[in-house]
């Protein structure tokens, strides 16, 4: 067989990214939304705050009277209004967050103040001012965008969500995901492997790692290397948007996933990227359905899964073009590199306070070494060795790469 040339990583991701358009839309309940990708930009509902609070707890006077010594008549607490306007020589006991009465007031800090009885005056450590006063509507006020199409729902985004007076977003539908790994020498016991078995570790692991990503995940696997299994498993996948494999994506007299796929009628796009690991990496596709050919060395499998099968998923589910590639960062190496060759290498890597440490072990076999990486150091093709000192770009794999 004639054999394709590998290409460039960042031709390959463009190739597979500029064709792929988002899954249709649906509303969930606002506490339904966590992970997933903002499909019509929601308004506000209302006004945030929706009166003027204050931002600390002391007492309100009014801002023509700032001298005192003021008669205290009453409180405004969270939740709890001071009903009335106040006169001259006049306070009032007020909370963090709580109301600020009407017309033109000012607030003393409890710690600037001194108060006997129903009386207050200034203790010489600072007067009243308006500069602790939250106004109406600095957040946001009603009709206001509050998030942008592609914006990943979190922690952060559902409060203002809720805050904003929503019950209901509409989101992104997630894929649906099938994983199908592939080899004779794979076990389904990890508890009960012969000398010329392994356990089967990638499904779980890319399932674990598309979980963010996906609607549902089907695992299918391990499948015996013949093509009768191989395309009973594929067409076990026939309902998901996306099938990734694990293994036999390579030229061996085993590695069944291309003429397979092609016996299924499946279309491959690309096979082959300057990378190391995972060289062997396919695309292919079948109607609208997307497949992803991955290496079966766990390593390969991991790191293609972060370039390709992660940014596939969230490119589909709605993210936003700054959330669909992993994002890299520049750092201080804390240990030498030697030269590249003509492939983009990916170093697993401990990063921590601003430096990054090669680890010792790079087989794409080595899963200890991988759990113990943070971070892949991108070595760009034909690149000279690196002494300790030097920065270097890195990829954080927390979070699947994106923020």
């Amino acid at each position: 067989m004639s054999l394709p040339p590998p290409i460039p990583l960042e031709v390959a991701q463009e190739g597979l990214l500029s064709q792929v358009e988002p899954l249709g839309g649906e509303s969930v309940a606002v506490d339904q939304a966590i992970g997933r990708f903002i499909a019509a930009q929601p308004l506000a509902c209302r006004t945030q705050p929706a009166a003027d609070l204050s931002a600390m707890d002391g007492y309100v006077v009014r801002a023509d009277d700032p001298g005192g010594p003021w008669t205290i008549v009453g409180e405004s607490a969270a939740g709890h209004p001071f009903a009335g306007e106040l006169q001259q020589r006049q306070a009032i006991r007020i909370s963090t967050g709580a109301m600020m009465p009407t017309g033109k007031c000012a607030v003393l800090l409890q710690e600037n103040a001194t108060r006997t009885g129903d009386q207050l005056s200034l203790n010489g450590e600072g007067d009243p001012t308006p500069r602790h006063i939250r106004r109406k509507g600095f957040d946001f006020s009603e009709g206001d965008p509050i998030l942008q199409p592609g914006t990943r729902v979190g922690p952060a985004q559902l409060a203002l969500l809720l805050a904003s007076g929503q019950a209901k977003v509409d989101v992104h539908t997630q894929p649906r995901l099938a994983i199908l790994d592939s080899g004779d020498e794979l076990s389904a016991d990890p508890t009960s492997c012969a000398p010329h078995q392994i356990p089967a570790s990638n499904g779980a692991m890319l399932a674990a790692m598309a979980a963010p990503y996906a609607h549902s995940i089907q695992r299918l696997g391990p499948v015996p290397d013949t093509m009768a299994a191989m395309l009973e498993a594929l067409g076990r996948a026939k309902d998901a948007d996306v099938i990734v494999t694990s293994g036999g994506a390579s030229v061996g007299d085993h590695d069944l996933v291309r003429p397979a796929l092609e016996q299924w009628g499946a279309t491959i796009d690309f096979w082959r990227v300057a990378i190391k690991p995972g060289k062997p990496l396919m695309v292919a596709r079948k109607g609208p359905q997307w497949i992803i050919g991955l290496p079966g060395n766990p390593v390969s499998s991991y790191v293609t899964a972060f370039l390709f099968l992660l940014p596939l998923l969230r490119k589909l589910a709605g993210a936003g073009f700054d959330q669909v590639l992993p994002f890299a960062v520049q750092v201080r190496l804390s240990g030498n590199l030697p030269a590249t060759g003509s492939r983009q290498e990916f170093v697993r890597g401990f990063h921590q306070d601003g430096e990054v440490r090669p680890l010792d072990q790079q087989d794409s076999s080595a899963l200890l070494s991988l759990s113990r990486a943070n971070a892949l150091i991108d070595r760009k093709p034909s690149s000279p060795a690196i002494e300790a000192g030097r920065s270097v770009w890195i990829y954080p794999l927390e979070n699947g790469g994106i923020a």
